[in-house]
């Protein structure tokens, strides 16, 4: 079954249960998709689809943080309990031993050697990452990698 399957398929069953929190937390997530398969003009494939969903989480984190910032408890455990929804749909996230051993593979490919050819691992790291791995963690080991 491919996500956009499962999200009618949980959808569904959140209307089904009265469950509102999820029901509005899946109804904006499949609000997002639908503008994302607009701006591209078409049905968008699973590789796309996770990248609409990482963004979506992506988000959530960054309020979290600046909620945390604000000492606004009501809405910092609104969007962690949106994030927990949202974290079902993603593959699990690679760890920092993980994401430097393939950063370490992708710098020995290239064959770059300091900090200049930063833009072209990160771009070709988060290609292949997608959805594994959040941003900034791949940019700090790259960052340390090749400053050593």
């Amino acid at each position: 079954m491919g996500i956009k399957d499962q999200l009618d398929t949980d959808l569904k069953n959140a209307m089904r249960s009265g469950d509102k929190f999820r029901t509005t937390t899946l109804r904006g997530l499949k609000s997002a998709i639908r503008y994302a398969e607009i701006e591209v003009g078409g049905d968008l494939d699973e590789k796309d689809l996770l990248g609409v969903i990482a963004k979506q989480a992506k988000q959530r984190r960054d309020s979290i943080a600046e909620f945390k910032k604000a000492n606004r408890v009501d809405l910092v455990e609104k969007e962690e309990a949106e994030l927990a929804i949202l974290e079902q749909y993603l593959p699990a996230q690679m760890s920092e031993a993980e994401v430097r051993e393939k950063a370490q593979a992708v710098i020995a490919e290239l064959g770059v050697t300091d900090m200049k050819g930063m833009g072209q691992v990160m771009n070709q790291l988060m290609a292949e990452l997608k959805g594994q791995a959040d941003g900034k963690v791949v940019s700090q080991v790259v960052r340390q990698i090749l400053s050593s």
